[in-house]
């Protein structure tokens, strides 16, 4: 990973969108600080396209469409994304899989809470999963004491033994039926509500991320970045992000977007 100082002001100028993960990217030790926000306003403001790739829930998205300075959000690993049209006051909620396969996959993820609840002592369901719409997230480290990481990874374990898909966040094991990720609807995100096919322009957009569930995109982008924390990761991380920032969490995505806009001529 080269520091993001290393990269050209040419690549950071041609950036026409970013796409970020939550925990531990924007928000630091659970937080959303001032300095992070202001800095997601300010790339906003400058015109670049922003949108949230998260593994966190539907109801937490549904806000962040709304309220939020972001032009979308994909939510639950790639379960959705949601977009706000502010003008019409009409929220898109587009899924990958439909009604009645949710409704069955939920079903068949209380069979695989009760068996890792059951198999792995200290771990808990998130406390967002009353909000959750298509996976299941068993926490880690949020509202319980930390794990370690045999711990996590049995719990990884768990899930693929039931043939659901597993990804570890800094905070959370999410699990889900479903062949698809964060990327997966990214792309169709980026499709079907700006006419735009990442394959012919992925070196315009930078992702920006911190943890295993973001790999996807680390590896898709030729502009990723890692936000310092990512070295927390090491030896579980791969591929690993082109570029990584000098601070951690919040204040390493202010870096980011300082980069992104010193090289507008905005700083």
């Amino acid at each position: 990973m080269k520091p993001i100082s290393e990269m050209s002001a040419e690549t950071a100028a041609r950036i026409r969108g970013v796409f970020l993960d939550l925990d531990e990217t924007l928000t630091t030790g659970g937080r959303l600080t001032a300095e992070a926000y202001a800095a997601l306003e300010s790339v906003k403001a400058a015109g670049l396209l922003v949108a949230p790739i998260t593994g966190r829930p539907a109801g937490w998205c549904d806000h962040i469409a709304r309220m939020w300075p972001v032009d979308a959000v994909v939510g639950e690993n790639g379960a959705f994304y949601f977009r706000y049209d502010h003008e019409h006051r009409k929220m898109r909620r587009r899924y990958l899989l439909g009604n009645s396969e949710r409704r069955a996959n939920r079903e068949r993820l209380e069979g695989v809470k009760k068996v890792i609840l059951s198999q792995v002592p200290g771990a808990a369901v998130s406390a967002d999963q009353a909000y959750r719409e298509a996976d299941l997230a068993i926490d880690f480290r949020e509202d319980v004491d930390p794990l370690p990481d045999e711990a996590v990874q049995r719990i990884v374990g768990l899930f693929e033994e039931a043939g659901a898909r597993a990804k570890v966040s800094s905070i959370h094991v999410n699990g889900w039926f479903g062949d698809y990720d964060k990327l997966t609807m990214t792309r169709i995100m980026m499709r079907e509500c700006f006419d735009i096919e990442l394959d012919a322009c992925a070196e315009r957009f930078v992702f920006v991320g911190d943890s295993p569930n973001d790999a996807p995109m680390f590896e898709y982008f030729p502009v990723s970045i890692g936000v310092a924390n990512v070295s927390d990761f090491q030896g579980r991380l791969e591929p690993k992000p082109a570029h990584v920032a000098r601070n951690r969490s919040g204040a390493g995505f202010a870096e980011v977007v300082e980069v992104l806009l010193s090289s507008r001529g905005l700083r």
